[in-house]
């Protein structure tokens, strides 16, 4: 990689902000003591943790004694899907809801505990990835434990009703779960506004460190354990914490807030150069017409492979990706594109630019040119294949 290389890639992780590390740094320097020691090292370590904790919390909208951290946004997402589900036994309320265009540490999890006799069934959307109410009213009528979906899709943007979505969801007396990971630190956030039991945050999406993120949880929820030891994080996620990690995830909540509506404007803006550039190049833009984050865009270039163009461009200079950077072991087509009636052959295609702070117009100009340049290049090599 050289420093010419421009990134893209932003909603896949971020590059930790400076002042973050700093500090982190001396959790990770220094003697430290774990914040169960009753000592001065340890309790210092416990305050740091707790000063986190209320960062974290002042981002979302949330109380501090709502925030259980955990290590990464899968593992709060797993905690969610398993440990809500369990509040209600199977016997009683078999079903397990997520939508179709859910990452896969969402909809796996909820496959999974068919395992222990619940059933996964997933909820429909339309053509711009919002989910269909309709659906959602009509498979509620089945006993349901759980409901869960995304705030923002990683792929699309395509920002989701979650308030309708949870009434809807808690009339026919199923809890309510979001992953908002997508979503913080580039739309307000706040938590009891979504009408949640549960919701999903990461730090290395706002250029914290990986490593650190955490599970919001209405105080009435009597969610089941993930981990069971020491009893840290109030009984539910036991193991000696991550000091260094969470103090940088608290740092970077922080960070985030300050800049979230420079960050909005700047990178709204950018992104609508990029598509006045796509459309003057016939793509196809998904989620155009309704609310995205600001930074996003997926489209596709009928007859291109997604993974072709990406790596294509990559020598080019420009890292973009093809979907979820947590699923790119698959070829398939996008399982997002594919639940909004996307056709296959062009869902294959799909490519998805998010933009960040440090991006610039000038970044953008020149992407587009670079991409017009290689579409043109791949389909006259597609020409002489046939």
């Amino acid at each position: 990689m050289t420093m010419s290389n421009i990134y893209f890639d932003h909603n896949a992780t971020t590059a930790l902000d400076n002042g973050v590390l700093q500090a982190m740094l001396p959790w990770m320097q220094q003697q430290t003591g774990n914040p169960t020691s009753r000592h001065i090292y340890g309790r210092s370590a416990r305050d740091a943790i707790e000063h986190a904790r209320a960062q974290v919390a002042e981002a979302c909208g949330a109380y501090s004694s709502q925030v259980v951290f955990t290590s990464c946004g899968t593992e709060a997402n797993n905690f969610a899907v398993k440990g809500i589900s369990a509040i209600k036994p199977a016997s009683t309320a078999k079903q397990i809801l997520t939508s179709a265009i859910e990452h896969p540490c969402v909809s796996r999890p909820a496959a999974a505990m068919q395992q222990l006799g619940y059933i996964s069934r997933k909820v429909e959307v339309d053509a711009n990835g919002q989910v269909d109410l309709a659906n959602l009213k009509t498979q509620l009528k089945s006993p349901t434990s759980l409901v869960s979906v995304m705030l923002a899709n990683n792929e699309t943007g395509v920002i989701q009703d979650i308030d309708s979505i949870a009434e809807t969801a808690r009339i026919a007396g199923a809890f309510v779960h979001t992953d908002a990971v997508q979503a913080l630190g580039k739309i307000a956030l706040k938590f009891a506004d979504l009408n949640v039991h549960a919701m999903t945050i990461s730090s290395h999406k706002i250029h914290g460190p990986q490593g650190a993120a955490a599970l919001i949880l209405d105080k009435k929820l009597d969610i089941q354990p993930l981990l069971l030891g020491g009893g840290q994080e109030k009984g539910l996620r036991s193991g000696t914490e991550n000091v260094a990690a969470i103090v940088g995830f608290g740092a970077a909540c922080e960070l985030a807030m300050q800049n979230r509506a420079q960050f909005a404007a700047h990178t709204m803006a950018l992104r609508e150069q990029l598509e006045l550039g796509l459309e003057a190049l016939n793509v196809n833009i998904f989620g155009q017409t309704v609310a995205r984050i600001p930074n996003t865009s997926f489209f596709a270039i009928d007859g291109i492979e997604g993974e072709t163009l990406v790596m294509a461009l990559d020598r080019k200079g420009y890292a973009v990706a093809s979907g979820s950077a947590c699923s790119s072991d698959s070829s398939e087509p996008s399982h997002v594109l594919l639940a909004m009636g996307i056709p296959a052959d062009l869902a294959r295609g799909a490519v998805r630019v998010s933009l960040g702070a440090h991006n610039t117009a000038t970044q953008v100009k020149n992407f587009l040119a670079t991409l017009s340049n290689e579409i043109l290049r791949l389909k006259q090599m597609s020409a002489i294949a046939a």
